[in-house]
Order: C-alpha cells, then sequence, then structure tokens
C-alpha cells in the first residue's frame, strides 16, 4: 500500500519538477523589483523571519550585493504547499491538492475489492486542504498520507425496506428491493410467472431521505385466453417504503435471505373470525398453534359453542408482507334431470314408475375469489353458464290418500335468490350446503314433505327439516322466524318461515341442504 503511494508520489514529483524547470527558464520575464515589506507578507513571514531577511539584506547591500539578489534568493527557496485538516486539527502538509483526492479513491477501491457485493464510499467529511507557503519549508506529504489513510473509514451505501414503518431489512439497491417484491408476489400468486397472464409489476418507489408511501393500488391485469379462470389484481395489503441510508456493510442483506425473512414471518397477536367449517382444532393447525394455548387466550370460548363471527387471540408467527389476490375461477358442474311427475289417481300414494330416465347436464360456474396469501377470505359469485341443457326424468306418482310425499323435483326455497356461497370443500374450507340471499325474506318448501324438525339447532340457530318421504330430506337454517310446527304436512311453496340471522351466522341469509338416503347432496344439482 505504502509502496503503491510512493510509485503515485514520484510520477507526479517528476511533473513537478518539469514544471518548475520551465517556470526558471531565462526567458522568463517576472518582475524583480519589489519592496521587502511585500516580499516578506507574501512569503507569510514570522517576524523572527523577517528580522533575519532584512538583515540578510543589509549584508548585501554592504557587500556590494544588492537587494534584487536577496529577492530572487528569497522567491527561489519559497516552498508552495497545502496544510491538511481533519476537523479542526491539523495532521501534516502534501505538495498538492490532487494528493488528496488520489487517497480517497484508493481507499475506496480497497474497500470495494473486500466488500464486492455492495456498493462502498469513503467518509471525507470535514477535511480539508488548505493552500500556503513558507520560506524553505518542509513538506511531508508522504508522512501526511500515510497518517490520513489510516484514519479514512468506509461505508456501504443501501436500502432501507420497511412494512408500515417497521424496518425489515436493508439490501444493497432499488433493484434489489424491486426483485424482493416480485419473488414475495409470485409465491402466492405462480400466474405472474406465466406468459398468459400479465404480471401486476408494482415498483417501490425510490425515496432517498424522504420516506414516502409505496403505493399498493392492485392494478387489472387485463384479459387473457381463458377469461373465467385468470388473475385479476394481485397488491401488497401493508403500506411499504424504501429510503436510501449509509450503513455498514455487513448488514446489507442478500435479496434470498430478505425473502426467506419476509415470508418466515414474527410472531405477532392475531385476531382471528370464526368462519363457517372451522373448529377449534382446523384454526390450531392452521396458525401451527396447540389446542389448549387457544383455549388459554380465549377462556370463554368451548369447543361446542363456537360460534361464526367470534374473534379468536392467537399468538402466531405470521408473514411481514400479506399478498392479495383476486382471480376468476369457474368450474364444471353435472346437473341432475329435472324430475316431472305426472300423478294418478289409479295408483296408491308413494307408487311411483319412471316413464323417462332423462340425462344429465353441464353448466360452468363463475366466482370471483380473494385471497390474502393463498388464503380464501371472500367468494363472489359471477353466475353459470349451461353447456348442455339436461332431459328431464318423467315420473308417474299415484295419488291416491298420499300426503307429505315429495315428487323429487326441488324448487328454489327463496324468490329470486342470489348465491353468496357454494356447496362442498372448496379453496380450504367446507360447505354442506348452499347460501342464499334475497328481498324476498321468506322461506318456501322446495317440495311436498312432513315438517321432522322445528326449533333451535347448534350452529343453524332457528331451523327447519322437511322429511319428504322419498329419501330425500331438505334443511333450512338461520331463520329469524318459524312458521310451521313438527309434524305438520307441507306442500311444495309452503311458507315455512321467515330469513334471518340466528345460529353461526356472519349476516342475514338462508342456509339451504339436501339429504337423499342420509348423505349430504349439492343442492346445485337439483335446483
Amino acid at each position: 500500500m505504502k509502496g503503491f503511494r510512493g510509485m503515485r508520489w514520484q510520477l507526479w514529483r517528476k511533473d513537478k519538477d518539469t514544471d518548475q524547470n520551465n517556470q526558471s527558464h531565462p526567458d522568463s520575464q517576472q518582475s524583480k523589483f519589489r519592496p521587502i515589506s511585500e516580499l516578506t507578507r507574501r512569503l507569510n513571514m514570522t517576524p523572527k523571519l523577517r528580522t533575519i531577511a532584512i538583515s540578510a539584506v543589509a549584508v548585501f547591500v554592504l557587500g556590494g550585493g544588492g537587494y534584487f539578489a536577496t529577492v530572487e534568493y528569497v522567491e527561489a527557496h519559497t516552498v508552495a504547499f497545502y496544510r491538511v485538516y481533519v476537523g479542526e486539527q491539523e495532521i501534516g502538509t502534501i505538495e498538492e491538492e490532487q494528493q488528496l483526492q488520489a487517497l480517497f479513491q484508493e481507499k475506496q477501491e480497497e474497500y470495494s475489492e473486500k466488500y464486492p457485493e455492495v456498493e462502498m464510499a469513503v467518509h471525507t467529511e470535514g477535511i480539508k486542504a488548505v493552500p500556503d507557503q513558507a520560506y524553505k519549508a518542509e513538506v511531508n506529504s508522504e508522512e501526511t498520507l500515510d497518517k490520513l489513510y489510516g484514519m479514512l473509514t468506509g461505508y456501504a451505501k443501501g436500502v432501507e425496506l420497511k412494512v408500515d414503518g417497521k424496518t425489515i431489512a436493508i439490501v444493497k439497491d432499488q433493484e434489489t428491493a424491486d426483485q424482493i417484491l416480485e419473488q414475495i408476489k409470485t409465491k402466492y400468486a405462480p400466474e405472474l410467472k406465466t406468459a398468459s397472464v400479465p404480471a401486476f409489476v408494482s415498483k417501490v418507489a425510490k425515496t432517498g431521505g424522504n420516506s414516502a408511501a409505496l403505493s399498493n393500488a392492485a392494478a387489472d391485469t387485463g384479459a387473457t385466453e381463458d377469461p373465467d379462470n385468470a388473475l385479476e389484481k394481485v397488491s401488497i395489503k401493508e403500506q411499504v417504503n424504501v429510503q436510501e441510508v449509509d450503513t455498514a456493510p455487513n448488514k446489507v442483506m442478500a435479496a434470498s435471505d430478505v425473502v426467506a425473512k419476509i415470508l418466515e414471518g414474527d410472531e405477532a397477536a392475531i385476531t382471528y373470525e370464526v368462519r363457517e367449517g372451522d373448529t377449534i382444532s382446523s384454526i390450531a393447525a392452521k396458525y401451527g398453534v396447540t389446542q389448549q394455548e387457544l383455549f388459554n387466550r380465549n377462556p370463554g370460548v368451548k369447543e361446542r359453542t363456537l360460534q361464526i363471527g367470534t374473534e379468536l387471540q392467537i399468538q402466531a408467527v405470521q408473514p411481514a408482507l400479506t399478498v392479495t389476490t383476486v382471480e376468476r375461477v369457474s368450474e364444471q358442474l353435472v346437473t341432475e334431470p329435472q324430475v316431472i311427475i305426472q300423478k294418478s289417481d289409479e295408483m296408491r300414494a308413494g307408487e311411483t314408475k319412471v316413464l323417462s330416465l332423462g340425462e344429465s347436464g353441464l353448466k360452468t360456474m363463475k366466482y370471483r375469489v380473494t385471497k390474502e396469501n393463498g388464503e380464501v377470505v371472500e367468494e363472489e359469485w359471477l353466475g353459470q353458464e349451461v353447456i348442455k341443457e339436461s332431459k328431464p326424468k318423467v315420473v308417474l306418482a299415484g295419488t291416491k290418500i298420499v300426503r307429505g310425499i315429495g315428487t323429487g323435483d326441488f324448487s328454489w326455497p327463496v324468490s329470486g335468490a342470489k348465491l353468496t356461497s357454494s356447496y362442498g370443500k372448496r379453496w380450504g374450507r367446507t360447505h354442506k350446503g348452499i347460501d342464499l340471499v334475497s328481498s324476498n325474506k321468506s322461506i318456501l318448501s322446495a317440495d311436498d314433505g312432513i315438517v321432522t324438525f322445528a326449533g333451535t339447532k347448534s350452529g343453524y340457530g332457528n331451523c327447519i327439516i322437511v322429511d319428504h318421504q322419498n329419501g330425500y330430506q331438505t334443511l333450512y337454517g338461520h331463520l329469524s322466524k318459524i312458521s310451521v310446527k313438527k309434524g305438520q304436512i307441507v306442500e311444495k311453496g309452503t311458507k315455512l318461515g321467515v330469513m334471518g340471522n340466528t345460529g353461526r351466522s356472519t349476516g342475514t341469509h338462508l342456509h339451504f341442504e339436501i339429504h337423499k338416503d342420509g348423505s349430504v347432496q349439492n343442492p346445485l344439482k337439483y335446483l
């Protein structure tokens, strides 16, 4: 290191000597007629040096050397240089200010070689070179530069990544921060990697010294080859900021390490709202805690009394970022043939005869699903499209002295119904029926039958069960009012009660189920 600076010094010295030789050429026409007061002032002499200079002039005058020879002698031995300061402390002298800049560059190169993965810089604040000159001054450039070299310290330039005001990590630069967020989003929205679905890219705003919020507004991805199965939007729920910082090089993290840290998350207090199909065991498994921990933190909660909408306090590890995705999804559903009943008063009630088997149909169900970190938080039914019409099944049924026997042809239990939640194990949860809402709150019997239950049932609130005496049963849950009694015979379209919000319910709606021979069925296959 010392030899390297010595070589730079020799090259600089050679250039310096050449300049001085050119300046001392006989053709140089500098004025030799300057008074002693001006000369001593220009040489920045102390009172003692001035006395010596004046005495020397007197000797030369008396000896015949003359005043002007003295002026030339003093000027020839005057040295221009720079005093180097760190703050208010002088640490030495150098010949040229460029030597200081070369030293800074050399120190930065040393740090860059030592820490090649980050952008390094050198602290030069408070270091300055002040020009000066003196008679026969001794300039110790190499000693001064060696001393200053040991005093210089370096730092890394980085970008601080913050989530909701909390520093998550420091990374190399803005581009690295962008890459990290994209990796997090593709973790929960893998469609971003495919060519058929345009990626939503939310760039992190470079804020420098001012912390500015990253806009997390989701962007529409546009149309794809399959509009019924597409990623519509993806966004980060939290407020993400970046800010340029100076830091120690060992604090700058690699992108892969930051991604792992964000996904691993930290332990935090979570408020969880119980949803349909939840149990204590399923919630405990989901958050990686024991059932006993849940009961300890929620002393008023019991497994059998777990209600939809109940808030549970959970201490669990959660990712530092929440990726929200909105997807359009579709599925094909086989529809059961409509059953047409032709009544005959010549056959006993309960007796049937199939005249035509009919054929199943096919339809596409369309949904919009919102997820947070891959978990469904909202589901919206967009409608359906019939691909193949079913052919009805024709059944001849006797009517002699028979009441309360269903036809097997079910009608919608709510007039003007709108589906809010569908049947089956879907996106991480199980639903035994369908949920319906309507401006008309009257609940109607889907087929002829006998009321076998009319009262309060765990989870369902006010509930009615109708046995259609043909292997089918229908269930109507969450009613605000029950209008029939157990044992009552009802016909299709008979008012059973009023839609409500009782039991494990998150809002006014009807929960409707169809059972066949004791097995739960998808009501959409029959409606």
